[in-house]
């Protein structure tokens, strides 16, 4: 599922990205225009991360449902993600097995009014590698309750088909695990993954730079999720920009 092609340009030094002939995803029932979707941890105030997701134009921002106050309907974080244009997607992060992912979404499901969710299931606290077992596990039973599933999984081909075939809209394979922006370490998995796919796959985890982005990209992935490399820079707003890179200014921001 190949969408685009991506150049890259040396400018003034940086490292400048830009998307040529990209069509609109399609993610079930809903056309995105950005292949650019953010997470929201680790920024350092609720405003800076706004700015970042205005900037990027990314169309689907990721929310861990720990993170927000549930019962507040004048959530702070909250107010600072809504957007007409930007698709939420509430993830399960911190649950352990198939069965709190379950009551998680549902829980999500009630306080943002969407059935979009991204599945996290990891055990593990220090690494968030997730549970392949519980992931197809709650992918199932969740495609079942009507949910729009996207899970981050492990750079399996055969998870990922089984993931697809079970009801998953897109699938979410880690480049790297969370946080530590090494780039596609599983590289000759994704490009298995990638040609055997009939539903968009979505590059989660390890995206630190631009140019990991666009090697993404150029073997075929349907999107990258990022979030670490751009929360974390020195000027999260102007890390990336529109799409993935806005003029040549990604690296230069994140030093």
């Amino acid at each position: 599922m190949s969408p685009g092609v991506f150049h890259i340009m040396g400018n003034t030094g940086c490292l400048r990205i830009t998307l040529l002939n990209m069509s609109t995803l399609k993610i079930a029932d809903r056309e995105f225009s950005s292949r650019l979707f953010l997470g929201t941890g680790k920024f350092r105030s609720n405003a800076e991360m706004k700015e970042a997701i205005l900037a990027s134009g990314s169309e689907m921002v990721t929310v861990a449902m720990k993170r927000i106050e549930l019962n507040d309907t004048h959530d702070d974080m909250l107010n600072h993600i809504q957007a007409d244009h930007i698709q939420l997607l509430p993830n399960t992060s911190g649950v352990r097995t198939a069965e709190e992912a379950v009551f998680a979404a549902q829980m999500a499901r009630e306080a943002f009014g969407t059935n979009w969710l991204k599945l996290e299931i990891h055990p593990d606290p220090r690494y968030l590698l997730p549970d392949s077992t519980e992931t197809l596990k709650a992918t199932e039973e969740l495609v079942k309750m009507g949910f729009v599933v996207l899970p981050y999984c492990q750079a399996d081909p055969t998870l990922c088909k089984h993931l697809e075939e079970a009801g998953a809209a897109a699938v979410m394979p880690l480049g790297a695990p969370i946080g530590t922006n090494r780039g596609l370490q599983t590289r000759d998995f994704l490009r298995i993954i990638i040609e055997q796919s009939t539903v968009p796959v979505v590059i989660d985890a390890g995206i630190g730079a631009p140019s990991h982005a666009a090697e993404a990209m150029e073997m075929g992935a349907s999107a990258c999720l990022v979030n670490t490399a751009i929360a974390v820079a020195g000027h999260p707003a102007g890390m990336w920009g529109r799409t993935t890179c806005r003029n040549g200014q990604g690296f230069q921001n994140g030093s």
